[in-house]
C-alpha cells in the first residue's frame, strides 16, 4: 500500500510549495519577523475591552461580517479616520475604509485589484520582503528605485520614469514605505513628497503607500502621509500589528471608492475576525496614545541596546542605518561578507536574522546587508545574540577581527 505522503505528492498541484517544516519553536535569539515585545501586551486593560465590548456587541457575531457590510466595524473605521487625521494629516471617510486582516491582505488586494500581468511597478531597492514576492508572484515587471539616509532619491524616481515613458512602457504604480522604511527605517521628508506627487501627477501613476510602522516614531510624528497630498492618485494601507499584536491580523486601507470598492469586493475571507476588531476598538479608542508612547519608549531603550552592542562587536566593520523608530535595524557588513554563507552556521548558534538579499530587489547587490528585529528579546538576550553572532561572522568570514584573549575568551 502506498504510503500517504507519498500519495499526496504525487498528487499535488505543480504550482504548490513543498510542505512546511514542521514548527519546533523559536531558536534562543529570533531576531527575525515583525514580531513585538510580549512585555507590552495590555492584558489587563484589553481584558476589561474584551468584556465590555462583548457585552455591549458580542450579538453581532453571529453573522458574517457582523451584518454591518463587508468594510469592517464601524467604529473601529471612525477610530482609524480619526487617528489618520490627528497623527498623519489624513482626511478620510470611514466610509472609504476598509478593515483588512493583516496589511498583508491589504497588499493582496491591490495587487489583485489594480495590477495585470506585465505591468510595471516601481519599489524602493531594499523593500518589504513579502511585498516583492506578491507584485512578482502577479506577473509586474518590478524596477528598483535607488534609496539614501532619508529614502527614495527623486532623481532616481524621475529617471526611471522618464525612461520607461520613452520605451513604451510607461509606470503604472510605485509602491513606497515613506514613513518608517522597512528594512532601513527612513523617514521620506516632506520636500521629496512634494516632488514624488507632482512625478506621480506628471506621469499618471498610482502612488501605493504602505504605514505599517509610521505609528512607532522616536520623535513623534512625522511629515504627513503621501495620501494627505494626492488622495486622488493614492491608496494607503496601515497595521495595527506594530503597534498592539501582530497575532490579531488587523490591518485597514483607505483611498477613493473606485479602489477601496473593488477590494472589498475580492475580500473572500468571510469578514475579518470580528472580535479582534471589536477589542482593539474599544482598547485604542481609550488608550492609543498612551499605549504608543510607552512601548515607543520601550522599543526605542531596546534600539540603543543593539546599536551598542553591534558597535561593541563589530566596531567599524558594521555599517548601520540606525532608523527612526519600528522593530528593525538594517545592517552592512564589508562587501566581501556574504551574509547567506552565515545563516547555517548561525542558526547552529540559536541565532537566527532576515539576510538582505531578501529586502532587496538588488539581489547579490544586497548580500552583505542585514536585517536584526530588536523588539522581541529582552536586553539581554540582544546583548548575548549579538555578541554570538559577532562569533560566528568571525569564525567564518574573520570579521570582526579580534585578538587571541578575545577570541578565546568568546569561545
Amino acid at each position: 500500500m502506498d504510503s500517504m505522503p507519498n500519495r499526496f505528492a504525487a498528487h499535488a498541484a505543480k504550482a504548490a510549495p513543498g510542505p512546511t517544516g514542521r514548527f519546533t519553536g523559536f531558536a534562543e535569539y529570533y531576531f527575525i519577523g515583525g514580531n513585538n515585545d510580549p512585555t507590552q501586551i495590555p492584558t489587563e486593560l484589553l481584558a476589561k475591552a474584551a468584556a465590555d465590548v462583548i457585552k455591549r456587541d458580542g450579538h453581532l457575531i453571529a453573522v458574517y461580517n457582523m451584518g454591518l457590510g463587508p468594510l469592517g466595524y464601524p467604529p473601529l473605521r471612525k477610530f482609524v479616520a480619526d487617528k489618520m487625521a490627528s497623527h498623519r494629516g489624513v482626511t478620510a471617510d470611514p466610509e472609504n475604509i476598509l478593515i483588512t486582516t493583516g496589511s498583508n491582505q491589504g497588499i493582496d488586494l491591490v495587487v489583485g485589484a489594480m495590477l495585470n500581468p506585465g505591468d510595471v511597478v516601481i519599489l524602493e531597492e531594499h523593500c518589504y520582503a513579502s511585498s516583492i514576492t506578491r507584485f512578482k508572484k502577479a506577473g509586474a515587471t518590478v524596477l528598483p528605485v535607488k534609496l539614501d539616509d532619508d529614502g527614495i532619491v527623486i532623481e532616481d524616481l524621475a529617471r526611471i520614469l522618464a525612461a520607461q515613458k520613452a520605451a513604451g512602457q510607461p509606470v503604472k504604480m510605485l509602491y513606497t514605505i515613506p514613513t518608517i522604511q522597512n528594512p532601513t527605517g527612513s523617514i521620506l521628508p516632506m520636500d521629496r513628497r512634494l516632488k514624488l506627487v507632482e512625478l506621480a501627477r506628471e506621469h499618471d501613476i498610482i502612488i501605493f503607500e504602505d504605514e505599517c510602522y509610521a505609528d512607532l516614531i522616536w520623535a513623534g510624528g512625522g511629515p504627513a502621509a503621501i495620501y494627505s497630498l494626492a488622495p486622488e492618485r493614492t491608496v494607503h494601507i496601515g497595521s495595527f500589528s506594530k503597534t498592539l499584536a501582530p497575532a490579531l491580523r488587523l490591518g485597514y486601507a483607505t483611498g477613493d471608492w473606485e479602489i477601496i470598492g473593488r477590494m472589498a469586493a475580492m475580500k473572500s475571507d468571510g469578514g475579518t475576525g470580528a472580535l479582534d476588531q471589536m477589542v482593539t476598538c474599544e482598547f485604542f479608542s481609550k488608550y492609543f496614545d498612551q499605549h504608543v508612547e510607552s512601548l515607543s519608549k520601550v522599543l526605542k531603550d531596546k534600539l540603543d541596546t543593539m546599536i551598542e552592542a553591534v558597535e561593541a562587536e563589530f566596531g567599524t566593520h558594521m555599517q548601520l542605518f540606525k532608523p527612526k523608530g519600528g522593530i528593525f535595524l538594517w545592517m552592512k557588513l564589508p562587501d566581501n561578507v556574504d551574509v547567506r554563507k552565515l545563516i547555517a552556521p548561525a542558526a547552529k548558534a540559536g541565532i537566527v536574522f532576515n539576510p538582505g538579499p531578501e529586502w532587496s530587489l538588488l539581489g547579490d547587490g544586497a548580500k552583505s546587508h542585514l536585517r536584526l528585529c530588536f523588539a522581541l528579546n529582552s536586553k539581554e538576550n540582544i546583548r548575548e545574540g549579538v555578541a554570538k553572532f559577532a562569533k560566528v561572522c568571525f569564525e567564518e568570514t574573520g570579521i570582526p577581527p579580534r585578538s587571541r584573549n578575545v577570541s578565546n575568551a568568546a569561545g
